[in-house]
C-alpha cells in the first residue's frame, strides 16, 4: 500500500510526524482527503479535526484552531498555531486531551456551531479509542 509523509508542527514542536495512508483536513473551504500521488496544493485551514489514517487501518484525530497545509505528491506538511493529539494509553489520558482540546477550541473567534461540530467529531472518535 502506498502511503504519504505527514507532519503536523506547531510553533510548540512536531505533533505527528509519519506515514499515513489517508489524511482528511478541515480546509477553508470545507474538509477535504488527501491520499498519495495527490495534485499539489497550499491552503489556509480552519478550527477542526485532521483524521490520519495510519498504515495500520487505525485512525488518529489531531485537532487544530488554524493554519495552513502543503501538500504535494508524496509529503503533507501542516503548520498550525495550536494543536492537541487525540490519544493516549488510557481513559483518564484521553479524557484530558479531549478537555485540552475543547480549551484550544474556546479561544477560536469562529461560530459556535463550528466549534460544538468539532467537539461532536472528537467525543465521538474519543469513544471508538475507549471501546
Amino acid at each position: 500500500m502506498e502511503t504519504l509523509k505527514l507532519e503536523v508542527i506547531t510553533p510548540s514542536g512536531l505533533i505527528y510526524n509519519g506515514s499515513a495512508l489517508s489524511v482528511t483536513l478541515p480546509g477553508e473551504e470545507g474538509e477535504f482527503g488527501v491520499l498519495p500521488k495527490h495534485a499539489t496544493l497550499t491552503t489556509l485551514l480552519k478550527a477542526g479535526v485532521i483524521d490520519i489514517e495510519k498504515e495500520n487501518k487505525t485512525v488518529e484525530s489531531v485537532v487544530v484552531n488554524w493554519g495552513v497545509v502543503q501538500v504535494d505528491e508524496e509529503k503533507v506538511v501542516v503548520l498550525v498555531d495550536g494543536a492537541v493529539a487525540i490519544r493516549g494509553e488510557n481513559e483518564s489520558e484521553i479524557a484530558k486531551a479531549l478537555d485540552d482540546a475543547k480549551t484550544l477550541l474556546r479561544d477560536v473567534s469562529d461560530s459556535n456551531i463550528a466549534i460544538a461540530s468539532v467537539a461532536a467529531k472528537i467525543e465521538g472518535a474519543a469513544q471508538k479509542l475507549i471501546y
